[in-house]
Formats: C-alpha cells, sequence, structure tokens
C-alpha cells in the first residue's frame, strides 16, 4: 500500500540514485535502433555559479524535451558542461588567496596563480551541477566538458589560428569597455547601467582669437526680431569634466544655422592651450543642449565614430587604473605649447584618480570663469558587473574578429528559414544586431583563459601558431630569409639557444564567450572526427535567455556555420530552433534582483516544496513570450497537483486497481465511463505530444493538469466509486483494469514535468513481488490513438450538468445540505435517455432529488442551460430571495464601486506613464479579476429575478 502522504525530501534523493545507478541518461539510452538523434547542449553555466530561478527555468524546459524525446526512442544526448568563467574565477580565487593571507597573483606569478585556480576549480568549481541535478536534469553527466578542458583547448587553438591565417582575426587599436578596477577589457555582457544623481556641467571653450559669431539669445515678440549677442566661446556640456583633456574637437550639425559660420574655426581647450577644429557632423542633435558636442574621441564610443570620419586625434588621457595620465604622454602633448598654465595643469591633474580629477577641474575651470552653468542630472552610468565601479571607454591595441563577415551566413540562415527563433520575434532582434554588428573584441587582460596564440620577435611582428614550437619555427623562417637588421641578431641566438629568448608570447587571454562559441562542436570532440561529432551535430535546439542572443547565440552561429561542413562543402548550423524563453520575475512582475531583496532562491524551493512542483509550476507558467511571474503560493498550489495524483492512485490501490495489465485493449472496454476516461486521455495525450514539440510548454503542462485534476480525479474516481461499491463484479474488474492502465499511462505523460513523484509512482505500483524491467524514464512515450466520441459527449454533458448545478447553488448560497427536485424542459430523446442513465449520479452528485421533464419552467426556480435543455432548480423553497437579493445587490455595490476606482486610475495618463509598469500591470489585472466578478454577481442576481 502506497505512504499516506509523498515526501519528496526522502524520495528525490532516492530516485536520483537509481538513475545514478542505472546510467539512465546515458547517449543513447533507451534509443530505437536506428533512431534518428535528439540533441540539446547545455548553456554551460559559470563555474563559479549557483542555481538561480533562470537556471531553474531554462533547465527544466531543456529537460522536459529530452525526457520526451528518450521515451519516444530517440538517441538522446543532453549535453553538459560548464564555463570557465575568466573574470569571475580570476576574482573568486584572488578573494581566497587574500583571505588565506596567501602571496597576491602578481607576487605569486602567472604559472603559480594558475595551478591555484585549477587546485579550487577541483575543490570547490562547479557546485551547480549537484544542483541541476537536485532540479531532476536528465544530462549525460559521464559527458561532463569544462571550457578550459585538454579537448576544448585544442578546439578553440584551432579555431584562432585559422580565423588569423583567413585574415578574420587581427589586431586594432580601438575603444572597449575598460574596468579600471580589474584592469581588463570586458563584454558588453559584463557591463549593467546604474542610475545615478551626477551633473551636467556646460563648460565655456574659448574661440581662437579673432573668432567671434552671433548668438541667438531669445526671440522678441514685439520687435519680431531675433535678439543676438556677440559670443568669443562656445558651450558644452558634459557629465565627465575629466575627459575634456583628451577633446580634440568640437561637432555642429552642419544644418544649424548658429554656427555654420564656425565650421572649419577652432576653440581653445581650456588648461591646455590645444586648438582644436570645430566640425560639422550628423552626429550633434541641434535641439540637445546647445548642440555643440565636445568630442574625446579616446574616450567616448560615440566620439570615437565621429572623430573616425572627422580625422581627429584620438588622445588617451587615462591610466589602466582610472587616473590621470598626461605627464610624459606624448599624445597630449603633441603640438602643446610649453606654457605655465600647462605646467600648472600637469602638476595639479596627474595622478588623480578620474573623479577626483573632475572635482578640480572643474574648480579650475570656475577660476577661469569658464563654467557657464551646472544642473543637477540623473543619468545612467556603465559599470562592470563584477569590479562594481564606472567602466571607461579606453582606446587600447585588443585582438578582434571580423564579426562582420562572419555574421553574414548567420544572417542568411535565419533568413532562409534554416535556424527558427521560437517565439518568431526574436528574429528581429538578432537581424538588428548581426546587420549593425562590429568588430568582436576577443582579448582579455587576465592570466586565467586561454591565452591568445600569438608570439611575438624582437622587432614586434606576430606568430601565430598553435604551438610555440611551431611559431619559432614561423619565426625562423622569416627572420632568416629577410635581410635585415634581425637577422644576424636572430642567427647568433640559435647558436645558443635559450628558450623564450626570440619570442615573447601574448600575455592576454581570450574573452569567455570565444571558447563557449564553439560549444555545440567542440563538445563532440571537434576538432578530431569523432564518432558523436557524426552522430549528434546539427544539435536541434537550443535553449536560451534573450540576454545573450547576441553574446553567444549568434556567435555559436557564426563559429558553427564556418567550420561544420556537411559531405558536400556546405555549412552546418549548430541548431534548427532557437527556444527563447523569458525572464522569471518576482509575483509583483519585478526583475529579481539582491538591491530589492526579491531574489526567489530555487533551492530553498525544492527544500519547502520539492523538484517536480518548481518544475511543474515554471512549466505551465512558460507562455511564449510572456515573462513568469513567480509565486511562492503558485508551487504550493502545484505541489497539490502532484499530491492529487498520489491520493488518486492511493484511493485506487484501496478500491482493488493494481498494476497495469500489459494485454490490456482499451477497444474491449464496455463500460460509457470507462470509454469516456480512455478518450479523454487519448486526446491529452495528443495535446500534449503536440504541445511540447512546438515548444508550447504551459500548454503540454496545463493539458495535463486539466485531465489528472478535473477529469481523471475529479470526476472519473468519483463515478467510480458507486461500480466500485457496486455488486457488479465484471463492471468492477473493468474498471479497476482501466483505471490501473490510465494511471500507469498517465504518470508516463507526466514523467517529463514532474520525474521523481512519477519515477516513485511507477515503481511502488509494480505488480507485487516483480519489480519493474525499466525505469519510467526509459518507458515507451503514450500515442494511444482510441477514441469514441460518443462515450465522451455523454459523459461530459453529465459533466456539464453537474457542475452547472453546483455553480448555481453556489452563486445562490444554496446551503450544501439542501436538496431540490430537477425540473428539465426542452429536452430531445437523446437528454432523456441520459437523464435516466446517469440518475443516480445526477441526483448523488448535484445533491437533488426527483428528475422530471415538463414544457415549461416552473416559477421561482434557477435556470441552467445545458445542450438544447433548460434545468430548471426550484429556489424558493432552498433560499431566502429577498435575503439574497440583499446581499448580492450590496456585493455588487461594492464591486463596482472598486471598478469605477481602478479604472479612473488606468484612464489617467500620468500615472500609466509614471508608474512602474508592474504596479500598472498589477491594477490591470486587479480589473479584470473585478470585472469577473461583477459578471458571475449579475448572473446570481439574474437567477434571482428568474425565481421570484
Amino acid at each position: 500500500m502506497l505512504d499516506k502522504t509523498y515526501d519528496s525530501k526522502s524520495v528525490e534523493p532516492e530516485i536520483a540514485k537509481k538513475w545514478d545507478a542505472a546510467d539512465a541518461f546515458r547517449a543513447g539510452a533507451n534509443a530505437r535502433q536506428d533512431a534518428d538523434s535528439f540533441t540539446i547542449v547545455i548553456p554551460p553555466p559559470n563555474v563559479t555559479g549557483s542555481l538561480h530561478m533562470g537556471h531553474a527555468l531554462n533547465n527544466t524546459l531543456q529537460d522536459i524535451m529530452v525526457r520526451f524525446e528518450r521515451m519516444r526512442g530517440k538517441d538522446v544526448l543532453w549535453q553538459p558542461g560548464m564555463d570557465h568563467a575568466g573574470i569571475a574565477t580570476q576574482m573568486v580565487v584572488e578573494r581566497k588567496l587574500a583571505a588565506e593571507k596567501q602571496p597576491s597573483r602578481r607576487d605569486m606569478g602567472r604559472e603559480a596563480f594558475i595551478e591555484k585556480v585549477w587546485e579550487w576549480k577541483a575543490e570547490s568549481g562547479g557546485l551547480i551541477f549537484n544542483q541541476l541535478k537536485r532540479l531532476g536534469a536528465s544530462c549525460d553527466w559521464s559527458r561532463e566538458r569544462f571550457t578550459m578542458d585538454e579537448g576544448l583547448s585544442a578546439a578553440v587553438l584551432e579555431v584562432f589560428v585559422t580565423l588569423y591565417k583567413e585574415g578574420l582575426i587581427y589586431k586594432d587599436k580601438r575603444l572597449v569597455n575598460w574596468d579600471p578596477k580589474l584592469l581588463t577589457a570586458i563584454s558588453d555582457l559584463e557591463v549593467e547601467q546604474v542610475e545615478v544623481n551626477g551633473n551636467l556641467w556646460h563648460l565655456r571653450y574659448p574661440l581662437e582669437p579673432g573668432v567671434t559669431y552671433e548668438h541667438p539669445v531669445r526671440y522678441d515678440e514685439d520687435t519680431e526680431t531675433l535678439v543676438t549677442e556677440t559670443r568669443d566661446y562656445l558651450v558644452v556640456a558634459t557629465t565627465r569634466p575629466e575627459t575634456m583633456l583628451g577633446d580634440t574637437g568640437v561637432a555642429v550639425h552642419p544644418d544649424d544655422t548658429r554656427y555654420q559660420s564656425l565650421i572649419g574655426k577652432h576653440v581653445v581647450l581650456p588648461l591646455t592651450g590645444r586648438l582644436i577644429p570645430i566640425v560639422a557632423d550628423e552626429y550633434p542633435d541641434p535641439e540637445a543642449g546647445t548642440g555643440a558636442v565636445k568630442m574625446t574621441p579616446a574616450h567616448d564610443f560615440n566620439d570615437f565614430e565621429v572623430g573616425k570620419r572627422q580625422g581627429l586625434k584620438m588622445i588617451n588621457v587615462l591610466s589602466i587604473d582610472g587616473k590621470i595620465d598626461i605627464d610624459g604622454n606624448e599624445e597630449f602633448l603633441e603640438g602643446l605649447a610649453d606654457t605655465a598654465e600647462l605646467k600648472n595643469t600637469i602638476a595639479s591633474l596627474q595622478g588623480l584618480d578620474r573623479f577626483a580629477a573632475r572635482k578640480l577641474i572643474v574648480e579650475m575651470l570656475e577660476a577661469l570663469e569658464l563654467v557657464d552653468r551646472i544642473e543637477p542630472h540623473k543619468h545612467m552610468v556603465p559599470h562592470g558587473d563584477r569590479g562594481g565601479v564606472p567602466i571607461e571607454p579606453r582606446l587600447t591595441e585588443q585582438w578582434y574578429v571580423d564579426a562582420k563577415t562572419l555574421a553574414e551566413p548567420a544572417i542568411a540562415s535565419v533568413r532562409e528559414g534554416r535556424t527558427k527563433f521560437v517565439p518568431k520575434n526574436w528574429e528581429k532582434t538578432y537581424y538588428e544586431w548581426m546587420e549593425n554588428i562590429q568588430p568582436w573584441c576577443i582579448s582579455r587582460q587576465l592570466w586565467w583563459g586561454h591565452q591568445i596564440p600569438a608570439w611575438y620577435g624582437p622587432d614586434g611582428q606576430v606568430f601565430v601558431e598553435k604551438t610555440e614550437e611551431e611559431a619559432l619555427h614561423a619565426a625562423i623562417q622569416h627572420y632568416i630569409s629577410h635581410e635585415g637588421p634581425w637577422k644576424a641578431w636572430v642567427e647568433e641566438k640559435l647558436e645558443n639557444f635559450q628558450p623564450g629568448e626570440i619570442l615573447t608570447r601574448d600575455e592576454d587571454v581570450l574573452d569567455t564567450w570565444f571558447s563557449s562559441a564553439l560549444w555545440p562542436f567542440s563538445t563532440l570532440g571537434w576538432p578530431e572526427q569523432t564518432p558523436e561529432l557524426d552522430k549528434y551535430y546539427q544539435t536541434d535546439v537550443l535553449v536560451t535567455g534573450f540576454d545573450i542572443i547576441f553574446f553567444w547565440v549568434a556567435r555559436m552561429m557564426m563559429m558553427g556555420l564556418h567550420f561544420m561542413k556537411d559531405e558536400d562543402g556546405n555549412p552546418v548550423e549548430p541548431f534548427h530552433t532557437v527556444y527563447v524563453h523569458a525572464l522569471v520575475r518576482d509575483k509583483n512582475g519585478q526583475k529579481m534582483s539582491k538591491s530589492k531583496g526579491n531574489v526567489i532562491d530555487p533551492l530553498e524551493l525544492i527544500d519547502e516544496y520539492g523538484a517536480d512542483a518548481l518544475r511543474f509550476t515554471l512549466a505551465i507558467m512558460a507562455a511564449q513570450g510572456r515573462d513568469v511571474k513567480l509565486d511562492p503560493a503558485r508551487i504550493a498550489g502545484y505541489r497539490n497537483f502532484g499530491t492529487k495524483l498520489w491520493n488518486a492512485t492511493r484511493f485506487a490501490e484501496m478500491n482493488g486497481v493494481g498494476a497495469a495489465d500489459p494485454h490490456f485493449v482499451p477497444e474491449a472496454v464496455a463500460l460509457t465511463v470507462n470509454r469516456w476516461i480512455l478518450t479523454e486521455f487519448s486526446r491529452a495525450a495528443r495535446d500534449v505530444t503536440a504541445a511540447i514539440t512546438s515548444y508550447r510548454f504551459n500548454d503540454a503542462a496545463g493539458a495535463i493538469y486539466k485531465f489528472v485534476w478535473n477529469q481523471f480525479c475529479d470526476w472519473y474516481l468519483e463515478l467510480l466509486k458507486p461500480i466500485f461499491n457496486g455488486e457488479d463484479e465484471g463492471a468492477k474488474a473493468e474498471a479497476q483494469a482501466t483505471a490501473a492502465y490510465v494511471l500507469e499511462e498517465t504518470y508516463k505523460l507526466m514523467h517529463p514535468f514532474m520525474p521523481f513523484m512519477t519515477e516513485e509512482l511507477w515503481a511502488v505500483t509494480a505488480p507485487e513481488g516483480a519489480p519493474r524491467n525499466q525505469l519510467l524514464c526509459h518507458a515507451e512515450w503514450p500515442t494511444p490513438d482510441f477514441e469514441d466520441d460518443a462515450a465522451a459527449d455523454e459523459i461530459n454533458w453529465l459533466i456539464d450538468l453537474v457542475s452547472g448545478i453546483r455553480s448555481a447553488r453556489s452563486e445562490m448560497n444554496v446551503p450544501p445540505a439542501a436538496t431540490a427536485p430537477l425540473v428539465v424542459v426542452g429536452a430531445h430523446s437523446l437528454t432523456e435517455g441520459r437523464f435516466d442513465r446517469h440518475e443516480a449520479a445526477v441526483q448523488r452528485l448535484a445533491r437533488v432529488e426527483a428528475i422530471s421533464f415538463a414544457d415549461h419552467a416552473p416559477k421561482g426556480a434557477a435556470q441552467i442551460v445545458v445542450r438544447e435543455a433548460t434545468v430548471c432548480l426550484p429556489l424558493g423553497s432552498l433560499i431566502d430571495l429577498v435575503a439574497e437579493k440583499a446581499r448580492l445587490e450590496k456585493a455588487l455595490a461594492k464591486v463596482e464601486a472598486d471598478i469605477a476606482k481602478i479604472s479612473s486610475k488606468l484612464s489617467n495618463e500620468k500615472f500609466v506613464e509614471n508608474a512602474k509598469p508592474e504596479l500598472v500591470e498589477a491594477e490591470r489585472e486587479k480589473l479584470a479579476e473585478l470585472e469577473g466578478q461583477k459578471a458571475s454577481l449579475l448572473v446570481a442576481l439574474s437567477r434571482i429575478a428568474e425565481a421570484g
């Protein structure tokens, strides 16, 4: 006999052990002979990471598909792995060294530090894998990969060297996101925008001597003329005065009439004396600010582009750690006169932190009466998500990938339908980014990661090869074959060769996204031509969040199409479908963040409610394109759903329902109620299958919920009670056999969503003394084709009838124990026959007495329309009609007042524009709920009117 209650805390670990012992999730497990493959690569979590709600949703959806296809007999591989997370891991290990009072990274040197990182990874890295196992993720854990393992490192070398030699990887000097704390370039994904209360400083830049212009001041309505004043300066605005030292131009719009006479002239850059040109460019907005924009090409991404177009100098005035660096800075000093002003500027500012310099520069400009005005200014400032400090656009020499060239086939793949986005609207986002793609900066100034396979000769010549030996060979060939100053030097070194004397390796490592871009094929053994690569590439579907479409999805597309070819040499996409799931937000629709204190820990939810409840909640709420608003109360509700199935199984056991007969034939069933449930199960199975294969996970979970809770538990088992308690042994045996079959098939249908409980139910409902010969995760997916429309229509009519009567009783506040006769008007012969066959069930389930048929509805009765008939329930003897009418009218008045209040709020444009979006949405949801209450109250009042 089943335990009285299901205990997820004790069951889930034991089920996990069973799966592990059986190696249940290995690639190809349960595959039919010559089965098609089905492959998913896990979005590799950071080795430093722990399970958050985004992971929980992402991996639940993947696991649903993987378990589903494995049960359908496909050759399934769910490839697990982790990302080495360059910045995050290096920070974790550096903090650990500091806490243990060990030498710092730089004190111990690169090689020793890397050893410490590997030690940390062995001891503490990858805890998230165990957390994913707690969620029930059925990956082939034996195939775990790591972006720094030997095989993936070989793939990285192959790709880098190949792309370099094809001219698609190169070095260039461009602006990057620079983290002054971590001292490295970072990707856009590692930058977060933080709103700060700052200032907008309006600064006066003097025009070169002898130059003035007429600047409009106001419009005189009396004289209908524009009043101007003669100015010998331009006003520019900035939120970062410290960067003005690197200004090399002022841009104005070519159509801005205020400044057309100044185009081609110069301003004198304060504090330096540098003459910088006034240029015409489309970038400035004449309607924004003064319309004149200072250009700092080495410290602003927009200015960099203008600077390239206009040929402006690019002067870097900040050091790598965000300090003023102008003393001895050749780029800064070039062309400047050695004046007292310049000497004072250098002496005052050199070495100051950027924010201290900001304050002092403003003071210096105020002393020169060059601050026009200062305005408080709330604005977004980019911060490094790891370092936590404002990032600086910095002009540095870095390694780049020619992403524009690689993007072209990836754009065509989506446009021509070889790779599809679900939901489709994400294709627009993909195109917008890919068609305007910039060169991809792939170098990072870190120690943890794939060190760039580039070596430099004594003259700076670069040699890119897979190994130092190959690079040295290439270098020797280069220098020996070229007459010049380095030929003799190299020949001399070769006579008494010492490693490292001729070549120096590039110290930078590759962006973490570079190695993860190769994930779909590197994890399968590429560049070796492995059997796994042949069998499992192309992968089927990628499940991901929208925030990494650019950083990961697009880059996998580019790399896959460039390196993976079919037997005819045609490029092969890494996946045919990209399923983009939404965000998991809190119950109020707010994005989860530590600062808001609304982060929900999935592991705590698993501890409290079980993994199955969390998984089912995420699945049933994962509507395409709609964020998941996660309320723990919903998880408690879906835990109750699991309990409902557990209790239904226990009830069935108590009524003689045993293990399903393997020879059970649905077509041989005679009782209408059994043919109905078999039909509804067939329909549910088809709906679930269709929904999963079309990535409508919420519809699949909803179909399961409806069948299990509403049809099987609430109605089927209730309708079986008289049969179980009756004297007809034949009917009883058929009901028991049908219930056993449907329960067993239901476990299969629910398994991808609630794997732990269903695996346990599968085991404990095995025939006594004969354990199952396979795990449920390897059972065959239900594909029933039984359908009896007549039986289904008859029982669904009964359900509609009883539900309608129950609703009317509830709406009219009829006491539960009260019974009354039922009068049926306008019934066809088919309906009369149904009443005759199901009279006992209607009386028991709807709490009615005798059932009669009439031509007209009796006075004082509530009327319920069921198909062609009107079912009348006399109310006069059941309730006080006057008192009930007063109660309903009072409730209606309150609901209408609440509706008016919320409608007024939502019709206020200022409220809708200024309130937080989640607050506006909450008000709309509340209004919809109130409208539903109003409709129900109006129906109830109409019944009172009919009865009175």
